[in-house]
């Protein structure tokens, strides 16, 4: 039969499809019980005895992440390696060892600046396949007839190799083998772990550092590490009393750390005072460290903090990630990534409330800002209060958004790994309904920091057809409108309200205009609006084409009902105009350059907004107004709102109101001071009435 003939085939097909739906969730993980891909599986090289124990970074000038001056640190020195007969094989050792996919290109004579310190490596001649650059052949470690006019540079891959982890080779032990236990019952209760002995995983045991050598500055790197601002004292002898009844386990190495390192895995080592392994720590205890959570995730309430920080993240897409950027004479502006670094971006995260940076990121990786760039070839020690405090070049000048600077902080570990963030096939079982009438700003920790409904609920058992439900992206669109734009194409036109009914058949008109003769005028306040996609995925309708509506009499579709909110309000807070627009054709208007248009509604076309490009709906197309017919003179404040009922997700939803200050006379109209939600200060912006960012929308 056909049937019997055809189920091979089939089952092949159901197998592949299975296939692409369960890959759409790889990203998001997986839940007990289940195993991961084998890919993700990374496994650190296995070298010989005798390889020489080496240290890779990329560093230098004008780089992003993934690029720079190849250096090394090998007798506990940073060095360069020469660019004699070094080849794209040498490159893809380099980049592999620093955890990319590959190699893209590499570069001589030093094009990322001139490094310091021996020159580890000449004449190398890698064939590709060695796990480490210490087992390529060369002149000898440390032989060299070179100088630092030399030195070789690498750009590796942008894409990360799955399950990557980081691994110091001088150490011989995998950063993320360090924790702090709690000891003391107080604080084995509590989230997330403040206080307790600091234990390394050595050999498939943990161990203890013994703290004869150890300092202030030790503590304060490894509270940095575990994502807190700051470490602090703590009841010293409750820990002897606890080291006397259970004999510790101490690791062979003392640590030694100046203060201002991102992890351990860069402080210095030195052999701890007993001699034998498992041995005991003369005249000394376990290291303890007691360390400060930032008020995000403190415990309790804490006070002291400045009402208008001077530092900000904004378009990451986890907490303690962002663009970084700095207010300064009252409005906020970006950091230029050149020598962008770890330690800069650690003064970012401390200030913030977070511990060290895991990672400074370059080239506007984290979504490109709008407005000035305020501080550039930024030089922290490490040990500053805020970054404001750094030195920065102020005459180096001609930075532009695709530079900005933005930072990969450690948080704390709060458990929410384990509670609502996995997106998984429901359980029959799953009954009880536990929160509802959920309303967050998208800022909160967790769901139970958002407002919702007290004890008592009204939803059936399992939520019906009102069970909530999620799916997660690790990258998201931003929709940032050119207030410059707006401000510059503001005019009045009086029009007849003969030419007018298809804008009166989309609601583009106010509402006594139905009463208004056909041979009337109706005033209408007119602009541009130019709208970027400065996130990292492409903006989409939340509708498929198929649900798309057809109007008729301006023969196009609308993917979107209400796309923006147009809006005059008093000096006092009191809307006094309104308008909206659908959206009526989103498409790439114009791209920055280097990015090719992707959408175009013509002829049915997709609908979007490309990443680096942006919509222009002119002031001379049909509903791009506000119907001021029967406005009185006075002063007022206009402001737009996209994306205001949220039904496409983006990074950042504070960035989607523009306001203006409006004068109108009757007879003429003045646009000025056109602003973009939070570009300004606090204090500035409660000057201007109204919404004061897109997140408050619907509270």
């Amino acid at each position: 039969m056909p049937t019997t003939r055809c189920r091979p085939r089939c089952t092949v097909i159901l197998l592949v499809l299975l296939r692409l739906a369960l890959a759409q969730y790889e990203h998001l993980g997986y839940p007990p019980g289940f195993p991961n891909p084998e890919q993700e599986q990374y496994t650190a090289p296995q070298l010989a005895p005798d390889t020489p124990r080496i240290q890779l970074r990329l560093a230098g000038d004008k780089r992003k992440h993934n690029e720079g001056r190849v250096e090394v640190f090998y007798n506990a020195a940073w060095g360069t390696v020469c660019d004699d007969d070094f080849n794209i094989h040498a490159a893809q050792v380099v980049c592999r060892e620093l955890g990319y996919l590959e190699a893209i290109s590499w570069s001589p004579s030093s094009k990322y600046g001139k490094g310091e310190g021996p020159i580890w490596f000449d004449n190398l001649r890698c064939t590709g396949k060695e796990k480490t650059l210490a087992q390529c052949p060369s002149n000898g470690i440390g032989v060299s007839d070179c100088k630092h006019s030399e030195d070789v540079g690498v750009v590796c891959s942008d894409k990360r190799i799955p399950g990557f982890k980081f691994v110091n080779t001088i150490l011989d032990i995998q950063v993320e083998d360090v924790r702090i236990r709690a000891i003391l019952s107080s604080y084995r209760k509590r989230i997330p772990v403040t206080e307790g002995y600091v234990e390394v995983k050595d050999g498939g045991k943990w161990k203890q550092i013994c703290n004869t050598e150890w300092t202030q500055s030790s503590a304060r790197v490894i509270c940095g590490m575990f994502g807190f601002p700051g470490e602090r004292k703590y009841n010293a002898r409750v820990y002897k009393m606890f080291a006397r009844r259970k004999r510790p386990t101490y690791w062979d190495y003392a640590v030694n750390c100046t203060g201002n390192e991102a992890h351990l895995s860069s402080c210095k080592l030195g052999q701890a005072p007993s001699t034998k392994s498992n041995g005991t720590c003369p005249e000394g205890l376990p290291v303890v460290v007691s360390c400060v959570p930032g008020r995000d995730f403190a415990p309790t309430p804490m006070t002291g903090f400045r009402k208008q920080p001077l530092v900000r993240l904004r378009g990451g897409a986890i907490v303690g990630e962002g663009r970084v950027e700095v207010l300064k004479n009252g409005e906020w502006g970006t950091i230029c990534d050149d020598k962008w670094n770890l330690l800069s971006a650690t003064v970012v995260c401390r200030e913030l409330g977070f511990g060290t940076a895991k990672e400074a990121l370059s080239g506007g990786r984290l979504g490109q800002g709008m407005g000035p760039v305020h501080m550039n070839e930024v030089a922290c020690s490490g040990f500053e209060k805020s970054v404001t405090e750094c030195f920065f070049n102020k005459e180096a000048l001609g930075c532009s958004h695709e530079e900005d600077a933005a930072v990969r902080c450690n948080v704390p570990a709060m458990g929410f790994q384990q509670s609502e963030t996995w997106y998984w096939p429901g359980q029959v079982s799953a009954d009880p309904v536990v929160m509802s009438g959920v309303r967050c700003s998208g800022t909160e920790m967790s769901l139970s920091h958002c407002l919702h409904h007290g004890a008592h609920l009204s939803c059936a058992k399992g939520g019906g057809r009102n069970a909530a439900g999620v799916a997660c992206s690790e990258t998201a669109p931003d929709l940032v409108l050119n207030p410059q734009v707006v401000e510059q194409t503001t005019y009045m036109e009086d029009r007849p309200m003969f030419m007018l009914h298809c804008a009166y058949e989309e609601n583009c008109l106010s509402s006594t205009s139905s009463q208004a003769p056909a041979n009337s005028y109706r005033r209408l306040l007119r602009f541009s609006s130019q709208i970027h996609n400065n996130g990292h995925s492409d903006f989409r309708p939340k509708a498929g084409r198929h649900s798309w509506v057809w109007h008729d009499c301006h023969r196009h579709y609308h993917s979107m009902e209400v796309f923006t909110l147009y809006d005059l309000v008093t000096l006092n807070g009191t809307k006094v105009a309104e308008g909206h627009k659908a959206s009526f054709c989103l498409e790439d208007s114009e791209c920055d350059e280097g990015i090719e248009k992707r959408y175009e509604c013509a002829n049915f076309g997709e609908q979007g907004i490309t990443v680096g490009c942006w919509d222009t709906y002119r002031h001379d197309i049909d509903c791009q107004w506000i119907d001021i017919t029967e406005l009185k003179p006075g002063d007022y404040i206009f402001q737009i709102v996209i994306n205001p009922n949220y039904e496409v997700p983006e990074s950042d939803y504070s960035n989607n109101i523009m306001k203006c200050r409006c004068r109108y006379d009757g007879h003429r109209v003045w646009m000025y001071s056109c602003h973009n939600g939070g570009s300004l200060s606090t204090e500035t912006e409660e000057t201007f009435p109204g919404l004061l960012n897109n997140q408050v929308t619907h509270r």
